[in-house]
Formats: structure tokens, sequence, C-alpha cells
């Protein structure tokens, strides 16, 4: 099979496309023909070396993805060959096959096309857990997403509206923002050009926002921060702008805000339980027509730089894809 194949950490750059053989299969495991993966901006991390993970050397990266069951482990059930899944492997994602525990499995909904299937773990799992488990978002409650028009931001915009909230989207750009827009965002922010405090005060009639979701941190953190509401809610996601920011801690004690640590994976391994039950209420709003997967951006795997770059740069409208099918 072909792999896209970590043999060093440094820029994605160095990553190689070579031919590797897959692992003798467990009893536990399916072997997955894999017709898309999801592209993260962790994966980009772990690569660089700079993920609170390391994998030994060398690794196959991609933590996503969704593709047809070719082989069943002698332990498996609930599964057969032939079946649609999204699988989270947690590694090994980016190549044609992966040897997977059947316990990391999901089928496919109907609805769900494989390159929607393949991105939709990580960036919905992470909001949703995010919003229901974290921030507690309540119907009527303002919402504020930082780094709107990226693959995390676009589920918060769609999850919030969802779950009943004004949604605040906040980008880089003119031509972010309208996106945002036609995936519901209630107003926008461009902080590129406009005071980022000063807006969100004006855009709440003072009151501030209820919760922050910030997966950008570096200049605009603070900002964010002093435009929190009394009681408010603020969601650190990671640090796409590079540069993890200092908060003054007189802020929160100001404004009896809280700051919550959102590290999906983390919760997910201490609770498989809830996380599943998460899974499983997000596959219902798939199911039920309210939840409709973004994938906006699409690369063969030959294309790797160009995929990893969408996201580095922050360029990308949605999720990045990486399609094996030919």
């Amino acid at each position: 099979m072909r792999a896209l194949v970590c043999k060093s950490f440094g820029p994605v750059e160095e990553l190689t496309i070579a031919e590797r053989e897959t692992a003798p299969l467990k009893p536990n495991e399916v072997k997955l023909d894999i017709r898309a993966a999801g592209v993260n901006f962790p994966d980009a991390l772990m690569v660089a070396g700079k993920y609170q993970v390391q994998p030994d050397l060398p690794f196959i990266p991609g933590g996503e993805c969704a593709g047809i069951i070719s082989e069943l482990g002698s332990e498996v059930r609930g599964f057969n060959i032939g079946d649609r899944v999204i699988a989270m492997p947690g590694l090994a994602a980016f190549a044609e096959q992966v040897n997977v525990d059947h316990k990391l499995l999901m089928p496919m909904p109907e609805q769900l096309d494989f390159v929607q299937a393949a991105g939709f773990c990580i960036t919905y799992a992470t909001s949703y857990y995010a919003f229901k488990q974290r921030a507690q978002l309540k119907e009527g409650e303002t919402l504020v997403v930082l780094g709107a028009a990226g693959g995390v931001g676009v589920t918060a915009i769609q999850l919030g509206k969802i779950m009943g909230a004004r949604v605040i989207a906040c980008a880089s750009s003119d031509e972010k923002l309208g996106f945002c827009r036609e995936i519901g965002a209630d107003e926008v922010i461009n902080y590129s050009t406009e005071n980022l405090k000063d807006r969100i005060r004006e855009l709440t009639d003072g009151k501030g926002a209820d919760v922050i979701y910030d997966p950008v941190g570096g200049d605009f953190t603070e900002a964010a921060y002093r435009s929190i509401a009394w009681g408010g809610r603020y969601l650190v996601i990671g640090f796409a702008a590079g540069d993890i920011p200092k908060l003054p801690l007189n802020l929160p004690l100001l404004k009896a805000g809280d700051i919550l640590g959102i590290f999906w994976g983390g919760w997910a391994a201490r609770d498989p339980k809830g996380n599943m039950q998460n899974f499983s209420e997000l596959l219902q709003l798939v199911a039920d027509g309210k939840l409709n997967p973004l994938t906006t951006e699409v690369f063969p795997l030959e294309e790797f730089t160009q995929a990893f770059a969408a996201i580095t740069e922050r360029r990308a409208r949605g999720k990045v894809i990486l399609s094996m099918e030919n």
C-alpha cells in the first residue's frame, strides 16, 4: 500500500510517499481500505515534533479517516466486510489501508460520502465536547468564534447555531467572513481591520460574550477575553497563530470568568462511553438533516504539502481532506 511516511521530525515537505506493508491483523482489529482522511492542525505539529504526543519514528500521520472494511479480526463483532465506516485510528490514516481496533469505528451515515465522513470525527467532536461538557452552552447565549472560517471554527458555528446560540464569527478577511455568514453566523468581525474587543462589546450591547471559542491564540486572546461577559467561559482550543498567549489573571478575577482547556482526545480516552454518546448524538443530527459536515478543500495524497499548507497558512475555509481515490 502507499502511505505518507514521517522518517524524522521536521517540516511537512520532508514527508515521503512510500510503499509499506500493513501489519498482521490482531483479533480485535479490522483492515480498512481508506478512501479519504481528514487533515488537522495537530497533524502538522506531530510531524514537526511539537505535539503533546511524539510517536516513535518512522510513523504514518493522520488521525481520522473513512473507508470500507476489507478484513475482520477473529474477535470483531457488529461489523462486516464491505461496511462503510468512519475510523479514529489516532495514527496511520494517511495511507491506503490501516488496521483499526473495532472499538474505534462508527458506521457511516448514508447521508455522508467518504470525503465528508473522513473529516467528521476530530473537529466536530472537539467542538461538541467544548460546548456540551465544558462550556455547557445554553440556548440564547452569545458565542464568539475566533478563526471562524477554519476547520474547527466552521464546526463551532454550525453546532453553536444548532444549540441555539447567537454566533459572532471572527476572521481575518471579508472573504472568510462571507463564508461564515453563508454557513449561519449571525454577526461577523474582521479582526484585521476592526477592534475586536470594542466590536464584541458593541454587538452584545455592552454585555460581552457568554462563550468565546479560541483555536487561534496569539495577539487576539487578551482582547477577546477583555470582551467576555460576567461569568463567561473562554474555551482554549489551540494555537494556530503559533504563539501561546499569556493572560493577566486579574481579568478572570474581575469578570468571574472561566478559562477552560479543551483537550478532546484526553477526555475521550478517560471517558470512552461519554465520547461515544457524543458521537451518537452528532450522527443523529446528521441523520435528522440538522448537521451537514462541510469539506471545502480536497487534495489527492500526492498533494499533501498543499493540504498541510492550507491549514498551517490559515487559508482553509472548512475542513481539509486527503483523498486516496485516484
